[in-house]
């Protein structure tokens, strides 16, 4: 009875915030950017809890559960992209546009940001479908005479209709509640199961040596194969950068970052914790279940179902910005760039509704046919780290990057990922193919072109040289 009243109060809190935010809206900004006017504590959060979802809780489960301790390889590659993130925080706030590919168009040209938009869609839609899974098995765990397949398509309806009412705003104080709440929760919890587990020596009997070793049973190839694609997908992550873009100001944008990097290395480490236990105290067909299984029957109950509502609010939160984002791309980037430059505000929050809804079945189809959420996640990331954020990354670091190695290296950084999976090779993780592809064709491609003119680098560069010619 305890976890059918959390999660009830987890949907009635949810809602609230969602309705309270949409009676808010009054134009495109306010739903794309929430007026951009988040501080910098709401950012932290909506960092937070966008990042951490049904891939760290999860394929991060599943990956601790068959790998031990070595499962911190996945997270550790956004540990590293946040050290990179620091630097570009403040830049991308300066900027102050609306998604990713604005920026490939202010720095490259339109057909950039097609293609930018074309991957973002691909990848987002493929992580919006794992949420809907994982939300349907906590559903199932919860509620047993539900099977999964029923639990995902109810999650849909509460991504789709959160999401579609009140857009950034919905998002990012819905993300504010969630954060809090698994915050507490996930540190309260890990001395509580270990107690229940009997101790770490009792752990580290009911387990393979392996599990407790830098690599584990992985090979180095292996692990890497884990940190790059997470890596990749942070730094260039259109989630991210659209949450600057809504920052208040600068420093609002780069206090975050503090506070994302320190929630972060914790909260991620305590998960594969709890997944490390549970698994020395369960063993499951499904491995991906490992962590609210362990929330359901290893902790007491109102802290099993404390954690398994959050959970459950997690999965919601990280859809809402799967999902939110790459409509946010087809609205901005495609329907206002190509389609219809004049819409109005009530028609173009008309629209971007009914993208919303449309993505969001297109990832209900894409979920039902999931069977690892580990590696839907890693090709979602290496989709988007290839072929878009060596370009990004560009935009900020390199001025001698050009419109055709950029075009290059997001068409190669796509094809070559899609490709990959397509044909079920196994033997070599698909990033790193389509990474070498990525970085050789904007540089090379790059270097056989014509320099860029100024007026496409200098807007991203002017702080640094008014900086240069201060101390001169």
């Amino acid at each position: 009875m305890i976890y059918i009243v959390v999660i009830a109060l987890v949907v009635l809190v949810l809602t609230g915030v969602t309705v309270y935010k949409t009676i808010a809206i009054k134009n495109k900004t306010d739903f794309m950017l929430a007026g951009r006017k988040l501080p910098w504590h709401v950012l932290v959060f909506t960092l937070l809890s966008s990042w951490i979802g049904a891939g760290s809780l999860f394929a991060g489960g599943e990956n601790a559960y068959k790998n031990g301790l070595a499962a911190l390889w996945q997270p550790a590659g956004g540990w590293l992209g946040l050290l990179v993130i620091f630097f570009v925080a403040g830049k991308a706030r300066r900027f102050a546009q609306f998604t990713v590919p604005d920026l490939l168009e202010k720095r490259y040209n339109a057909v950039a940001r097609l293609m930018g938009t074309v991957a973002i869609v691909i990848s987002y839609t493929v992580i919006t479908s794992y949420q809907f899974k994982g939300g349907g098995d906590i559903l199932h765990l919860i509620f047993p005479e539900m099977d999964r397949t029923m639990g995902m398509y109810i999650m849909a309806v509460f991504v789709i209709a959160f999401t579609a009412a009140a857009g950034m705003a919905s998002v990012a104080y819905l993300d504010l509640v969630i954060g809090c709440m698994v915050s507490a929760i996930v540190i309260v919890s890990v001395p509580l199961l270990l107690d229940r587990a009997g101790g770490w020596e009792q752990v580290q009997a009911n387990l393979p040596a392996n599990h407790f070793t830098l690599l584990g049973p992985l090979s180095l190839d292996q692990a890497l194969g884990l940190l790059l694609p997470t890596m990749l997908l942070l730094v260039g992550n259109q989630g991210m950068y659209q949450k600057f873009f809504s920052a208040r100001s600068e420093r609002d944008a780069r206090l975050a970052v503090y506070g994302w990097i320190i929630g972060a290395l914790i909260l991620e480490t305590l998960l594969c914790f709890v997944a490390v236990i549970g698994s020395s105290m369960f063993k499951l067909e499904n491995a991906r279940e490992i962590i609210p299984t362990t929330a359901r029957l290893g902790l007491p109950t109102l802290a099993g179902a404390i954690l398994l509502g959050g959970i459950f609010a997690k999965i919601i939160s990280t859809a809402n910005n799967y999902l939110f984002s790459p409509a946010t791309n087809i609205i901005h980037d495609i329907y206002g760039r190509f389609i219809n430059r004049n819409a109005s505000e009530k028609k173009t929050l008309l629209v971007s509704r009914l993208v919303i809804v449309a993505l969001g079945v297109f990832a209900v189809m894409q979920a039902a046919h999931l069977e690892s959420i580990l590696a839907a996640a890693l090709y979602a990331y290496t989709v988007y780290g290839a072929a878009v954020t060596p370009s990004v990354l560009a935009v900020f670091f390199w001025r001698r990057a050009t419109t055709e190695g950029a075009i290059a290296s997001i068409g190669l950084g796509t094809a070559v990922t899609v490709g990959w999976n397509l044909a079920g090779i196994t033997w070599l993780d698909a990033v790193y193919p389509a990474l070498a592809a990525s970085l050789l064709s904007l540089v090379l491609v790059s270097l056989f072109t014509p320099p860029p003119a100024p007026d496409k680098v200098n807007p991203f560069f002017e702080r640094a040289m008014e900086e240069t010619h201060a101390t001169d």
